[in-house]
């Protein structure tokens, strides 16, 4: 008899929530990233990226950046919460690591407007999906 109501209270809950809008890039960006995933697989995701594999990053909107780690791999990672105006070329995504030199999901990435030093957003970073070229 109780499950009734909580079947009932879990759809009104459910019809509340919406999905996130999806992300829009620029055709430029859509291409950029389109080539750095061409002919590669994308692997289980990690959650932190070695930070000698971090020094390669491509922005490539707000939600999305990739980490080159030469021809055969790249690292994508989708924000969390996206990183307003990161897209935009004229600010820096800053780091700040504690205890390791890795890059984790979850760390907290500030976006730095490159002309004045303000801190103009803020957003975390989720799992980086590894896209691997196979071996031939």
């Amino acid at each position: 008899m109780r499950v009734m109501p909580l079947l009932l209270v879990s759809c009104v809950l459910a019809s509340c929530t919406t999905a996130p809008q999806p992300t829009m890039r620029s055709p430029d960006k859509q291409t950029e990233l389109a080539q750095l995933l061409a002919g590669k697989v994308a692997q289980r995701p990690i959650s932190c990226l070695p930070h000698y594999q971090a020094s390669d990053m491509r922005v490539i909107d707000d939600d999305t950046i990739a980490f080159r780690d030469g021809s055969r791999r790249t690292f994508v990672a989708h924000m969390n919460g996206g990183c307003s105006n990161l897209g935009s070329g004229s600010t820096a995504l800053v780091t700040h690591q504690f205890g390791t030199s890795d890059l984790c999901s979850g760390e907290i990435a500030r976006v730095v407007d490159t002309a004045n030093g303000i801190t103009v957003g803020s957003c975390s970073f989720g799992e980086f999906t590894p896209y691997t070229r196979p071996r031939a």
